[in-house]
């Protein structure tokens, strides 16, 4: 049974941290806009968000080697690095700037100095003092420190050395700067201060079952997730933020610029320490080079994490593959996606990656003590008795046309909005959350730009935002004072 229709400003589909950092920035910047978040679980922060379902990094380039590749030749490109630091600089201001409103008293509920580390063997140390060197020389990491003194690794991260091969040629950068976030928590938050604000509504157990254009916007029909009850929604704005279930949506959609798109799901697991004496000995987050044909996702790191108030230690992820589209997904979601505009590429795709292919059939062949082997290139003196596995959320990759190639699989994350700018859908994973702010702001620019470039949108966003990326890219005077300025507002200030 259908009930009538309802009028809306936006509907965004999704409570995770995506969607709900859109509406609290379109409340910011318009308090009388009406809106309603859907979402097909019980609660906020379920896939993605949740805090187990990823690393919590704060992907800030600082630790993560493959924002630095390197060619060929031995040269090192660092400007993905570069960039992923200063939009990461732009969330941080946006929280900063949330702290002290409702709910928002205690930021290390969500946020919690960590420093980040890369470690390297062997091989990879030329190109690890390499990376340092250009780094270190950009404002945006001036404070990374780098050494191949096996102490001083030991100092920064203690459980890594003893028990070590003593001919083992290692190397480490280390930056104090890291974070640790549960981007469960602040999507939590996020969603509690928006039930507050007049105009919104979050439904929860209910999903997208219909989409499409009427007039100038959209009819969205949204259906119980148990039971046949059903409604309409009139709006003139859809934000499609639902994870690895947006790449349907979009297909639902029927726009243009959704057609080609595919999905490659890859899924995750961990091993989780949560024994006091081995997780107090470890206060970083240690990031290594990813194996071939390993996507960037996979790059093997030991974690420290914080989540309600409590430390763990997070090790992996060892990759795997199903056919689901969301940890609580369909196992039909992988050839429910396939349409003729996309099996080109996904085809193409598949030809191409072989690499990848074998290394998730490994992945998925692995033992318990074929992954504490792996764990124990990172700590050799890790005991079994100590871990435990644990599944992590799902990540759907973008397949998207190429002229060259027919197709590629493209590691990151993806804005795809209709041409009148009426819809708009998020694809892709790392570095996701901890972009979301800037990838946000992005999209409003495209989809509003007429209130995007008015005075009073104009003004609250100078308001929130000191600098966004591309200055703090290139003024290092505003990159060091907005570090500083939310370093303190967040309690990230040593």
């Amino acid at each position: 049974m259908t009930q009538n229709s309802e009028a809306l400003d936006v509907v965004l589909v999704g409570a995770g941290i995506m969607s709900a950092t859109l509406a609290v920035l379109l409340k910011e910047l318009d308090p009388s806009l009406k809106l309603e978040i859907v979402e097909m679980r019980d609660g906020g922060a379920q896939e993605s968000s949740n805090p187990w379902n990823n690393a919590g990094t704060g992907h800030a380039g600082l630790c993560e080697l493959n924002y630095t590749p390197q060619s060929a030749d031995g040269s090192v490109e660092i400007s993905k690095a570069v960039a992923i630091n200063s939009q990461f600089e732009v969330s941080k201001q946006f929280w900063a700037y949330m702290v002290g409103r409702e709910g928002f008293d205690n930021p290390s509920d969500f946020i919690n100095p960590v420093p980040h580390i890369s470690f390297v063997r062997g091989k990879d140390v030329p190109f690890l003092k390499k990376r340092h060197e250009l780094l270190s020389a950009h404002h945006t990491f001036e404070d990374m420190v780098y050494t191949e003194d096996r102490n001083t690794i030991a100092e920064w991260a203690p459980l890594m050395m003893p028990g070590r091969d003593s001919s083992e040629v290692v190397a480490a950068t280390r930056s104090e700067r890291g974070t640790d976030v549960n981007f469960g928590a602040l999507t939590q938050k996020l969603l509690d201060y928006l039930s507050k604000q007049p105009g919104v509504t979050i439904t929860y157990s209910h999903k997208v079952i219909g989409l499409k254009r009427q007039g100038q916007g959209w009819s969205v029909k949204v259906g119980h997730r148990s039971n046949i009850d059903s409604r309409e929604l009139q709006a003139k704005f859809v934000f499609l933020g639902a994870g690895g279930g947006a790449l349907p949506l979009l297909q639902l959609s029927g726009i243009e610029e959704g057609k080609g798109f595919g999905g490659f799901p890859v899924s995750g697991q961990w091993l989780r320490c949560d024994n006091p004496e081995v997780v107090n000995q470890h206060q970083a987050k240690v990031y290594s080079q990813a194996e071939v044909g390993a996507p960037p996702m996979s790059v093997p790191h030991l974690d420290t994490r914080v989540v309600d108030g409590k430390k763990s230690l997070l090790f992996g992820p060892y990759a795997g593959f199903t056919t689901k589209f969301l940890k609580f997904g369909s196992f039909f979601d992988l050839p429910c996606s396939i349409r003729l505009a996309n099996i080109g590429p996904m085809l193409a795709v598949a030809r191409d990656n072989m690499d990848l292919t074998k290394y998730l059939v490994r992945e998925v062949r692995q033992s318990m003590d074929d992954r504490l082997a792996s764990l124990r290139k990172f700590y050799p003196q890790a005991k079994a008795e100590d871990w435990k596995l644990a599944i992590a959320g799902q990540r759907v990759q973008i397949i998207k046309k190429d002229e060259k190639k027919g197709g590629v699989l493209q590691f990151g994350t993806e804005l795809v909005a209709a041409k009148d700018g009426t819809i708009a859908a998020l694809l892709g994973a790392s570095p996701g959350a901890s972009v979301t702010v800037p990838i946000m702001l992005g999209l409003i620019e495209r989809c509003f730009p007429e209130r995007y470039k008015s005075a009073d949108w104009t003004a609250k966003l100078g308001e929130i935002f000191q600098a966004r990326e591309k200055q703090l890219q290139t003024d290092a005077d505003a990159y060091r004072t907005v570090a500083k300025q939310s370093a303190e507002r967040l309690g990230l200030a040593g």
